[in-house]
């Protein structure tokens, strides 16, 4: 991709699944990874995130292709955490050109007694955990006054809600919508310092997300002609999931000089999810 050579970027979710994925393609086009993940479980959850095993895989990973990775735990939620994890980074690298808002989690199957953890927890990952991504960031992407490119990633929930009732999927839907409203605020905002936003909108993505056994239990019942999260989302492509390489490579050209041209669109990465 052109222009990358050189560059450093900031991608949270990092340990695993896309997250590890963008840091993997970008280093192949030459770029630094200051890469963050919570490496702990959220309670409300019923999958577990990445480990601090898996984020050290993903510094592995990135070293075999000749970058250098910074891999640090941290929790979007907290501000101040994600801003010292940002920071020691960049003292490192001395630079951050592209930021990926990746980190994001879902309650899968029923909701929990305390529904309000499933909600808040979901909201505070999804939603303000991306605002603070971006803001831990683009003080020093704009110092440095050469333009830069964010790219968040939401859902096809961000552009179309499935039929639900459970907190955390209502949740994740009013978050995915949620940062479309941050991206077009932001492009708009940071387009005369060329500075560029997108939020990209995958359908469903074969990660931890989704490769678990609350996942394969919902799959399962699905299956069965039963009705839940899940049983309505088909893509109009005949591909169940995209692999982690396929949004990988999408940002890879986002976030390139190729696309200098693109800010403030909804992309969708959906095998033709929005056309059923």
């Amino acid at each position: 991709m052109s222009g990358l050579e050189g560059r450093v970027a900031f991608i949270t979710g990092a340990g695993r699944g896309q997250g590890r994925a963008h840091a993997i393609r970008l280093a192949r086009e030459g770029v630094d990874i200051i890469g963050v993940d919570i490496c702990e479980n959220v309670d409300s959850m019923t999958y577990p995130n990445a480990s601090e095993a898996d984020l050290e895989e993903t510094v592995r990973l990135v070293e075999k292709e000749s970058r250098r990775m910074v891999g640090l735990k941290a929790d979007v939620r907290n501000y101040r955490q994600l801003t010292a994890a940002f920071e020691e980074g960049y003292e490192q690298f001395g630079r951050v050109d592209i930021v990926i808002a990746n980190a994001g989690i879902i309650r899968m199957g029923a909701e929990s007694e305390n529904f309000l953890a499933d909600w808040n927890d979901v909201i505070d990952t999804n939603l303000t955990g991306v605002y603070h991504t971006v803001r831990a960031a683009l003080p020093a992407m704009r110092e440095a006054a050469r333009g830069g490119s964010i790219v968040i990633t939401s859902s096809t929930a961000g552009l179309k809600a499935s039929s639900s009732l459970s907190a955390s999927g209502n949740a994740y839907a009013s978050a995915k919508r949620g940062v479309v409203a941050l991206m077009q605020g932001l492009a708009a905002h940071l387009a005369p310092e060329w500075i560029r936003v997108n939020t990209i909108h995958p359908t469903g993505v074969a990660s931890g997300m989704t490769q678990n056994a609350a996942m394969d239990a919902l799959m399962a019942h699905a299956a069965a002609g039963g009705s839940n999260s899940i049983s309505g989302m088909q893509n109009a492509l005949p591909l169940q999931m995209l692999e982690c390489e396929d949004v990988a490579n999408a940002v890879a050209y986002l976030v390139s000089d190729e696309a200098k041209f693109i800010t403030g669109i909804q992309w969708p990465l959906d095998a033709g999810f929005m056309i059923r």
